[in-house]
């Protein structure tokens, strides 16, 4: 078990890594959201994690 433990630790940091470096301090923020609202229950915080995420990937429109 802490060899799993150890696995999703690194998992967890590494995307957090990939996400800050592709769309800096507002994805981490994101994902923040997105992973508190989920271990909160709170479809709010998911849908603000989520739609924040989503903006980011998606680029600008024009």
């Amino acid at each position: 078990m802490p060899v799993l433990a150890l696995l999703s630790a690194l998992l967890v940091v590494g995307v957090e890594q990939l996400v800050q470096w592709k769309y800096g301090a507002l994805g981490i923020v994101g994902l923040i959201t997105l992973t508190v609202g989920l271990k909160a229950d709170s479809p709010k915080a998911v849908s603000v994690g989520a739609v924040l995420l989503a903006l980011l990937v998606a680029g600008p429109a024009l």
